[in-house]
């Protein structure tokens, strides 16, 4: 594989990506033995009609950790001939993937989105909720520290890059995803002025599905961007307040 950027590397492989998880497998069936396919589409009708298969799950943090999964895992074999050392993120840490090629680190993250519908059934253009781009108060605030649950500070990384994966929720589908898509973006050119929760101290990327694709978030430049949001009066929790002072003691040891 020719040497690329990350994000151009990115945008080809997932460019390949077809959304693969289709159900949920159940040992027991109805069926014969020994059961015999000619490929992978006729085996699918076969398990199917054999009562091997459960729906995914429609709930939308459920279906996104089997969507997450999935793309990693065909990132990882996909890029295995790359010229990148790649290291695979915890479930609740930050990057999903990271890529390494020579000194330089690049961290990718995977975001899921579903599309809105509107009560008549009509897509509406934007993600039925605003996707989240970072965790504003802990390692996007501090980026010279390291924070539990990363590999390295926030700044030490060369790029930040985010999949956001795109699907309508079909419910009478076993695998609950049609019109699957993946963009691929840098956080800073999807982000919103907005926070993705009033709850969280999360910052969140434009809902407008065209400006997703299209790269038009609300900021001018990358420095607007780290600017506006860390100057946000983030509210900062007697957990992460801790785990701060461990840090900045350790830092002046």
């Amino acid at each position: 594989m020719a040497k690329m950027e990350p994000i151009d590397l990115l945008r080809e492989v997932c460019g390949r990506y077809r959304f693969e998880p289709i159900a949920i497998f159940k040992k027991s069936g109805n069926h014969k033995w020994p059961l015999k396919a000619r490929d992978e589409a006729d085996l699918v009708v076969k398990l199917d009609s054999g009562d091997h298969f459960l729906p995914l799950p429609k709930e939308p943090a459920a279906l996104a950790n089997i969507i997450e999964v999935a793309i990693i895992d065909f990132l990882m074999d996909e890029l295995a001939e790359a010229n990148f050392e790649l290291t695979r993120g915890t479930e609740r840490g930050y990057p999903d993937l990271e890529l390494k090629s020579a000194d330089r680190h690049f961290a990718v993250d995977v975001k899921v989105a579903r599309r809105a519908i509107s009560k008549r059934g009509i897509p509406t253009g934007k993600t039925d909720s605003r996707i989240t781009l970072y965790t504003g108060n802990t390692f996007f605030l501090y980026p010279t520290h390291k924070w539990p649950g990363t590999f390295r500070p926030f700044a030490d990384y060369a790029g930040h890059i985010d999949l956001i994966a795109l699907y309508t929720l079909d419910t009478t589908s076993a695998a609950r995803v049609r019109d699957f898509e993946i963009v691929v973006a840098e956080p800073w050119r999807i982000a919103s002025t907005k926070r993705s929760s009033t709850t969280r101290e999360y910052l969140g990327a434009v809902d407008d599905i065209a400006r997703l694709r299209a790269g038009q978030g609300e900021f001018a430049t990358e420095a607007e961007f780290y600017t506006f949001w860390r100057k946000h009066p983030w509210k900062i929790g007697k957990a992460v307040a801790n785990q701060l002072h461990k840090m900045l003691a350790a830092a002046t040891k």
